[in-house]
């Protein structure tokens, strides 16, 4: 018999708003959001999951969000708001994971009706990937909490949880139908959180946008002291940035290539080596900071453009490395992180290095001495790269 051959394709569209106040009765955002989406369904419900962080910090969110609901009563609310973790151990126990399933099915969520998550990115990864097994896919709404997530992981299409202790090994491609980013959840971040989200806003401008890295190096003294506005268009900015290369370039990663991964193979290995006491954030910049050297020291990038980027990272308040990032004769445990980002990306290791400020090209291999070199001079006390 003659083969059959199916081809369709599938479109995705959703908003990433800008806002203040989301729960306030004057901010008819969210309720115009949901009465958007067909219109025609006389019944749809609404579950709110929330990071406890963002509970214990705004107590009065819950409240917020119950007001808003019975002036907005066209969504019914589940009364019965779940607050779960947030950290990576919401993606490390299985159970919260469970619990976000069994409130679902609890309270009736169909496919017509939405799961909110309020959170940082770990909560949001998680409760993006409840929703998108549970009846085959729920509308998840996103609003991010921390700089993080508002920049970079709350905007994109990714979603997961860890498994056999390896960070995202169970997940699925699956956008969310709207991310509402409200600012004034920034307000109650600590000094460490704030920081640690611009990693990926130096990650982004690095390997797409000479220009903003420009501007990045000229508001780092305003970002670090907690400047608003100055963060305002950090995040705007980079989230324009990872939904462009989403848009046109690899969105459910078919292919080995992943640019957005800069400085990632490194920093994914570091976070679990120290039971993510060191944040993702903060992994990250390590890792830029060590695939930077290794650019410069590799030929790729020049001395001075290679002292600009660790001159940023330091200039808003980062550690440059850590004892774990240090390359040792053998078995290195750093080392075993370029194996398994291998694997993690379904193919031959792909790693992005810096060609310039703004661009970069993938390699297939890292070389274990120059990387040693790399680490050996982030390891000293007045990093200064060598002409």
């Amino acid at each position: 018999m003659e083969h059959l051959h199916q081809s369709f394709t599938v479109q995705y569209n959703y908003n990433v708003f800008f806002t203040s106040s989301l729960f306030s009765p004057e901010n008819e955002l969210l309720n115009s959001f949901l009465l958007s989406l067909n219109p025609a369904v006389t019944v749809k419900k609404i579950l709110f999951v929330i990071d406890e962080g963002v509970a214990n910090a705004h107590q009065e969110l819950v409240a917020q969000i119950k007001t808003y609901f019975s002036s907005y009563n066209k969504t019914q609310l589940v009364q019965d708001i779940l607050i779960i973790p947030g950290g990576e151990v919401v993606k490390n126990d299985t159970r919260y994971f469970d619990q976000v399933l069994e409130a679902i099915n609890v309270h009736g969520i169909d496919r017509h009706s939405f799961v909110a998550a309020i959170g940082g990115g770990a909560v949001l990864d998680m409760v993006g990937y409840a929703t998108t097994v549970a009846h085959r896919g729920i509308k998840h709404i996103r609003i991010p909490s921390t700089v993080l997530s508002q920049n970079d992981s709350g905007v994109g299409v990714k979603n997961g949880i860890n498994y056999f202790n390896k960070k995202n090994f169970l997940g699925t491609f699956s956008p969310p139908v709207a991310v509402f980013n409200d600012e004034l959840f920034l307000s109650t971040l600590s000094d460490r959180d704030w920081r640690s989200g611009i990693a990926e806003a130096i990650k982004v401008a690095l390997i797409k946008d000479a220009e903003f890295f420009e501007w990045l190096e000229a508001n780092a003294a305003a970002l670090a002291a907690r400047d608003t506005t100055a963060m305002n268009y950090q995040i705007w900015k980079c989230a324009k940035l990872h939904m462009e290369h989403i848009r046109s370039a690899d969105p459910f990663e078919n292919g080995s290539a992943r640019p957005l991964d800069f400085g990632h193979w490194s920093a994914h290995k570091l976070e679990y080596l120290t039971n993510f006491e060191v944040r993702h954030g903060e992994a990250v910049a390590m890792g830029i900071a060590l695939d930077s050297v290794y650019s410069n020291l590799s030929g790729r990038i020049t001395a001075d453009e290679a002292q600009r980027v660790i001159n940023l990272i330091q200039q808003l308040g980062f550690e440059l490395t850590h004892p774990l990032l240090q390359v040792t004769e053998g078995n290195s445990p750093i080392l075993q992180g370029l194996e398994e980002f291998r694997e993690h990306l379904g193919g031959q290791l792909t790693i992005t290095l810096l060609t310039g400020i703004g661009s970069g090209e993938e390699v297939h291999e890292i070389d274990a001495e120059i990387l040693k070199q790399a680490a050996e001079i982030l390891n000293t006390q007045t990093v200064t790269i060598q002409h």
